[in-house]
């Protein structure tokens, strides 16, 4: 079931328009996409702020609702005033029949109470939190979950560790890339002659 949000139609643009909105409450967005017009729509800052800080807000699809006439959506980029950091302007794209998006999905890890690597002290280094797939608009993995059991100190946890569902691939296909590692203690690393090569290897990783 799809979230709600309510909505006005807005009949000004402009930033005078944008600032007195504001003064009352409201943010300025738009609905566009799905071969149809873009809609410029006001909507509650409260209501919104909190859909954003509950988390997950841009992989979730939402229904708005602008003045009875219901559009099925998903937020695609939000703005936030520079110095104060509250939400001045949202972005939607209409989901039609069919329709297939792009989305970032959260990874969450699993069982690391057994990796025997972290037992011993290693660390789980994180290189995505996040991984980029192409998915119907209506079946977006909530997250993916990769499984610790068994890891070891040392040991690369790539794409492929990530079952997918039917229907939703990765975005990257050209290569097997690398979403954690499980990395040696830091006393170690220091002490081992071979921690300039992992370093570098990770930094390389992390700036794919």
């Amino acid at each position: 079931m799809s979230e709600q949000l309510k909505a006005s139609v807005r009949d000004r643009v402009g930033k005078g328009a944008a600032r007195e909105l504001r003064r009352e409450g409201l943010i300025p967005a738009v609905i566009y996409g799905d071969k149809k017009a873009p809609l410029s729509i006001a909507m509650s800052a409260k209501d919104v702020t909190l859909k954003i800080r509950s988390g997950g807000f841009l992989s979730h699809i939402i229904e708005v609702d602008v003045d009875g006439d219901k559009h099925k959506v998903i937020p695609r980029d939000y703005q936030l005033d520079p110095v104060r950091d509250f939400v001045v302007h949202v972005d939607f794209l209409r989901i039609g029949a069919g329709s297939r998006i792009t989305v970032e999905v959260p990874v969450h890890f699993q069982n690391e109470e057994k990796s025997p690597g972290l037992k011993r002290g290693g660390v789980l280094n994180i290189v995505r939190h996040t991984v980029e797939v192409s998915c119907p608009a209506d079946a977006i993995p909530e997250f993916f979950s990769i499984d610790l059991t068994g890891t070891d100190v040392g040991d690369t946890l790539h794409a492929s560790a990530i079952a997918m569902p039917n229907g939703v691939t990765l975005t990257i296909t050209d290569r097997d890339f690398t979403v954690a590692t499980v990395a040696a203690p830091s006393a170690l690393r220091s002490e081992g002659s071979d921690s300039g090569e992992d370093g570098a290897n990770e930094s390389e990783e992390s700036e794919e």
